[in-house]
């Protein structure tokens, strides 16, 4: 574990720097919602709060690419590399993918950016509780670290950032079949390392609630081939591996759920995907869809990691062949995640 550290100039120059850098740079805009929704979709958006998925008038893109043009030759050395370097597709619960801080490294102004990409690669509706992990994980975004990969218009380009309890990617779909731009982390110690068994606080702690209301509406069947012992091993990397092979998936198939607990774990789906942005939402869908969509994901829940021996499960995943949403409740949240298409 990293200590906390709080920058306080990063932290009182942030408001200020974000806003004067977004009245001197002309970003496109982004429309959320702006193609057709696929039938899918609109069921999924239907179950998210009203104000979820508010139209954006920054793209994230646009800002990485600006983001990009603004380093010095020496900052390039540190924290540019080349598309498909082994560093972009790393995935870790705590780490810092280049050495030096954002706040130590870059200008007020790249801070500016750095910041507005990071709260552009999230739904606005719940960028803020996103934010508060930040900062009680990791003091404040100063306290993170990004990288570049590749060059901006050439169809291969991704920003990274890292830190505690973070792994989240910007790849304006450059990353080809791979959501998010590739397998990302996040997660929330609001607890001072063992949280509460009902983890009061933790931004995330609402997916596993959703998740137990499923286990709650099954048979005692059902019950019995969905809870299993132990959990997948935390491997960095390693951990959000997929299974080449149905028969390799665990818990139990949603293909075989009655229809009123199939829209339950469709419901668990939309809450997993709420504090994402639009495009990689439908990215996302899309790819589950393609293998089948909610039939092709197996349900399984972990006894052995219960908190408070309460039976609410606070570690749980959703699996198929090409998509793994690990939630791992004890002794705080961390998630995994790995969608391709």
């Amino acid at each position: 574990m990293t200590s906390k550290k709080t920058n306080a100039p990063f932290a009182d120059q942030r408001a200020t720097t974000r806003r004067d850098f977004l009245k001197a740079t002309v970003v496109g805009s982004l429309a959320y919602g702006a193609a057709a929704r696929t039938e899918d979709m609109a069921a999924l958006a239907a179950s998210l709060p009203p104000a979820a998925f508010q139209r954006r008038k920054s793209k994230s893109e646009t800002l990485v690419a600006a983001l990009h043009r603004s380093l010095t030759d020496a900052q390039k050395q540190v924290v540019a590399f080349d598309f498909n370097h082994p560093l972009q597709s790393k995935v870790d619960n705590n780490w810092r993918i280049t050495r030096p801080l954002i706040s130590e490294f870059f200008t007020r102004e790249q801070q500016a950016m750095v910041e507005e990409i990071f709260r552009s690669m999230h739904n606005p509706a719940y960028i803020e509780q996103v934010m508060r992990h930040i900062e009680d994980d990791g003091g404040n975004l100063g306290n993170y670290a990004v990288a570049l990969f590749g060059q901006p218009g050439t169809g291969q380009f991704e920003f990274v950032l890292t830190g505690r309890h973070c792994t989240m990617r910007c790849d304006g779909d450059s990353v080809e079949g791979a959501a998010f731009g590739g397998p990302i982390f996040y997660g929330h110690d609001a607890g001072g390392g063992t949280e509460k068994p009902n983890h009061p606080g933790n931004v995330y702690w609402y997916q596993a609630k959703r998740a137990n209301e499923v286990f709650n509406a099954l048979d005692g069947k059902q019950r019995a081939q969905a809870l299993l012992g132990d959990p997948r091993r935390e491997q960095a990397t390693q951990t959000v591996a997929l299974k080449t092979r149905k028969e390799e998936l665990v818990g139990l198939p949603v293909a075989e759920l009655s229809r009123d607990q199939k829209e339950l774990v469709e419901k668990v789906l939309a809450d997993l995907l709420l504090p994402f942005r639009r495009e990689d939402v439908d990215e996302a869908l899309r790819y589950i869809k393609k293998r089948g969509g909610v039939d092709s994901l197996s349900l399984s829940f972990y006894s052995n990691l219960d908190l408070g021996n309460d039976n609410v499960w606070d570690v749980w995943q959703l699996e198929s062949q090409n998509m793994l949403w690990f939630f791992r409740g004890h002794p705080h949240v961390h998630v995994w995640v790995n969608v391709r298409s």
